[in-house]
């Protein structure tokens, strides 16, 4: 638990000074905001395995094509929405519109063209996640999305929400899974964090052009699968 507590400590304080000192890329260009949003990752990664002795393992790079595509994420723990970040060249995350007015950590949302959608207005929110998600590819960026919309426990039910089958009926790219097993030592709504390894695997790819309701459930079986494969393997 002290460890923790001093991890928790070195996370705030770290975060607190880069997004301040840091902040001159709010004007600078998108990827030079970007390059920071990487160094932050890799430096909170390095604090945790040092101080927690929590590691991070990716399986399956080979897995992921060059170019834009869709990458559909488990999503277990707070750790997800930064330690994937420098895996992917220049992704953009989907995320709920109301962070965008958290000062600093909001205006670098904006900054890094993150996809901010409103869930309170489910119809015109997923058309404008299919738009802005139209826009960032063409940038030739990935997009990752948490498909079911919040951090669940390991082993939990899963709740895919439809946004994802939208992205992937729209974009024309390939969709890659992506699951992990990072609840089991980033506990969400908990302090405390445990040591071990974080495994990530980034599954084969789900050829674009494919029947809806093929694709969801191609997506689907493959994180659930592999999700439940990695959580046996932390709990060993």
């Amino acid at each position: 638990m002290l460890r923790s507590v001093i991890f928790a400590a070195a996370f705030y304080v770290v975060t607190g000074l880069m997004l301040i000192g840091l902040s001159w890329l709010l004007l600078a260009p998108r990827s030079w905001a970007m390059a920071g949003l990487k160094l932050h990752a890799r430096i909170i990664l390095w604090l945790l395995e040092t101080i927690v002795g929590t590691k991070m393992e990716v399986r399956g790079r080979e897995n992921l094509p060059p170019g834009p595509v869709l990458i559909v994420a488990k999503h277990q723990s707070a750790w997800d929405t930064f330690a994937l970040i420098p895996l992917f060249a220049d992704p953009a995350i989907v995320l709920k519109d109301e962070l965008k007015w958290i000062p600093f950590y909001g205006w670098f949302c904006v900054k890094f063209r993150h996809i901010l959608v409103r869930r309170d207005k489910a119809a015109v929110a997923l058309k404008t996640l299919v738009a802005d998600a139209k826009d960032r590819v063409a940038d030739g960026r990935q997009i990752l999305i948490f498909p079911e919309g919040t951090r669940m426990a390991p082993g939990a039910e899963p709740d895919y929400k439809p946004g994802f089958v939208a992205l992937y009926d729209a974009l024309g790219v390939p969709a890659v899974p992506l699951a992990l097993n990072s609840g089991h030592f980033w506990p969400r709504r908990q302090l405390r964090r445990y040591p071990g390894t974080i495994v990530v695997s980034i599954l084969p790819p789900v050829p674009p052009g494919l029947p809806r309701k093929i694709a969801k459930q191609r997506i689907e079986d493959a994180i659930e699968t592999e999700s439940r494969a990695l959580n046996s393997e932390a709990e060993v």
